[in-house]
């Protein structure tokens, strides 16, 4: 899937080393060849919790049948 820059995308898996769960919601903020894609993970306050370089396997768009939902962070 190709994305253009400030997509709204989604993670597709778990990355728990960064605090990030599958479903969590993500902006594209650079794209690379090969299919890579920074994105931007914030906090509800506008806080960045991660800002990682993904490939496109590990995201996709928001679907329509998809709403988007709040949880708690775990304190690090």
């Amino acid at each position: 899937m190709s994305f253009e820059l400030l997509d709204t995308v989604v993670l597709s898996e778990d990355l728990p080393d960064k605090g990030l769960k599958s479903g969590d919601v993500g902006a594209v903020v650079e794209i690379y060849p090969g299919n890579r894609f920074d994105v931007e993970f914030v906090t509800g306050a506008g806080k960045t919790l991660a800002l990682l370089t993904l490939s496109g396997h590990q995201i996709h768009a928001m679907g329509p049948g998809e709403i988007l939902s709040v949880r708690q962070m775990n304190a690090a």
